[in-house]
């Protein structure tokens, strides 16, 4: 095998001196996060070894960095068994060493965006070992100009559209379709996150549908693989051949790939109609069947998104001291760490009995009206007007100052969280029995009009509700959510609304047959759509 350690070692050193200078905020702009040599070499040695045995290797890096898969290449091929390699880098601090770094090797890197680039015509002038990490841009990084030439690109080369909240890294992986040959071996590290959010479905619509899905690894994310990254990382193994009917998948987690610690086949049937595939391999499919959620039960929101906590959120004292107007403010929650104990009493006000007892600016005068009324309050806004005015959120508001309307719910649940906390539960619910409402850390749950009669007929339903919701499994939870780098586990209010309600009907049973009877003519109608 041709081993080259010191080379190796050298691309890692011109890594290193290459990321430091840049600023972590502009490599994150430009979703620039360099593959670690081991991973790299795991994910060279199971991609090689999906290829025939006697098949030269024509390989392809479309996000190529300074080379750190050609390099585990080079380190587990024969040097006369790679036929072709070739890598885009469109970044030229990183393209131009690289160049001069591998200008002995056999390898060609091109100085441009591979999502503009020119794909061979023929097949065989394509690549039957595509292998990237690329660059993990979130989508309101890339310009509108821009994100509408991708969308087009992507419907041309695979009759998918995207969402406009696509990441650049899913358009890699699905343009890289026009450069994979017949049979080849497309091998990406990619955020696991595309497998459960609603901008993954085209990918996800190209891997069962356009290509065969061999398999996908996801890292535990308590181990995260990039040290400057948040994420959790998955490994798509896919071949660019039409899936055979009856198909089934591997899904494998933690470990590495070559001993993964779980390991699952599904069939794509099932991963049709599955919305998270991060539930496998450590669940099964979910049954056909309708069931009852807690979105049957609640309408479920954000809390407020307020443009800034620190300029918006008072406590009493701040209040006072500043001489505003009470009556323009409405009490809110502190943070979940502030609430221990999980149920919120309330004083006569009906404000919570909580510390630090806090309160949102909530008022919708004009600014002459206020500046007559509330001359204090009127000053306070004009501090504000330079820097807090111009943030995205408040720019969009008229005025500026105004909230989201978002009433106090009796019920809420944290909205994000890691399973190391206490009880090994991400996420907990909360009883408000206070006016207060609750910041975008909390998801607020509002009763539906058929469990909203049942309350007002039971003073203590509350309660036993609010029990019940705590004793829902925290897998129960997670499988709905999504998880980043670091085992940190987030719940968006679509996701919490999805989680089965089977605890709390128990304590319902007169409410089931309703709610079945009503959700089952509802889901009868959409599917008719």
């Amino acid at each position: 095998m041709y081993v080259e350690m010191g080379h190796e070692a050298k691309r890692l050193r011109l890594q290193s001196e290459l990321d430091s200078q840049k600023t972590q905020a502009d490599r994150n702009r430009m979703g620039q996060f360099a593959t670690p040599t081991a991973l790299a070499r795991e994910m060279l040695t199971f991609g090689v070894s999906l290829l025939p045995s006697d098949a030269p290797v024509r390989f392809l890096d479309p996000g190529i960095g300074t080379g750190s898969f050609y390099s585990a290449l080079r380190s587990i091929a024969s040097a006369d068994r790679i036929e072709r390699a070739e890598g885009f880098e469109i970044d030229a601090h990183y393209c131009l060493p690289a160049q001069q770094l591998w200008a002995g090797a056999p390898l060609k890197i091109h100085l441009a965006d591979f999502t503009t680039a020119q794909p061979p015509g023929a097949d065989a002038e394509r690549f039957n070992l595509v292998i990237c990490n690329p660059p993990y841009v979130r989508h309101h990084h890339i310009s509108r100009e821009h994100k509408r030439r991708l969308q087009d690109a992507v419907t041309r080369v695979c009759g998918l559209r995207t969402s406009g909240l696509t990441g650049l890294y899913c358009y890699f992986l699905l343009l890289s379709h026009e450069w994979l040959a017949q049979g080849g071996v497309g091998g990406w590290l990619v955020p696991s996150e595309f497998m459960d959010v609603n901008y993954g479905k085209a990918v996800k619509r190209y891997l069962l549908n356009e290509v065969t899905l061999l398999r996908i690894h996801r890292y535990d994310p308590e181990d995260v693989q990039f040290e400057d990254a948040l994420v959790s990382s998955a490994v798509i193994w896919l071949r660019n051949d039409k899936p055979p009917a009856d198909h089934a998948i591997d899904f494998t987690f933690g470990g590495s790939l070559a001993s993964p610690h779980l390991s699952r086949m599904v069939r794509s049937e099932a991963l049709s109609r599955e919305s998270k595939w991060t539930r496998f391999p450590v669940s099964t499919a979910r049954p056909v069947a309708n069931r009852i959620t807690l979105g049957d039960l609640f309408t479920i929101k954000r809390g407020v998104a307020t443009g800034s906590n620190d300029f918006f959120i008072l406590s009493r004292s701040r209040i006072e001291e500043g001489g505003l107007p009470i009556e323009c403010f409405k009490p809110i929650l502190p943070s979940p760490r502030h609430l221990p104990q999980g149920e919120v009493a309330a004083d006569a006000q009906q404000n919570p009995l909580v510390e630090p007892q806090l309160f949102l600016l909530e008022c919708r005068l004009p600014e002459g009206d206020i500046r007559e009324r509330y001359p204090a309050l009127w000053q306070y806004l004009q501090s504000g007007k330079p820097e807090v005015a111009q943030r995205y959120l408040c720019r969009h508001r008229n005025p500026w100052y105004a909230q989201e309307h978002r009433p106090p719910a009796p019920f809420i649940c944290t909205y994000i969280g890691r399973r190391n906390g206490a009880n090994g539960r991400p996420f907990r619910f909360i009883l408000n029995h206070s006016r207060a409402t609750a910041a975008n850390v909390y998801l607020l749950l509002y009763p539906k009009p058929l469990l909203a009669r049942e309350l007002a007929a039971d003073a203590g339903l509350a309660h036993r509700i609010w029990e019940r919701l705590n004793r829902i499994g925290p897998e129960a939870l997670v499988a709905e959510g999504r998880v980043y780098g670091g085992g940190l586990h987030k719940l968006e209010p679509s996701e919490l609304g999805s989680t089965p309600a089977d605890s709390l009907l128990a304590l319902l049973p007169q409410l089931r047959v309703s709610l079945v009877h009503q959700t089952g003519l509802f889901r009868a109608g959409e599917e008719r759509r």
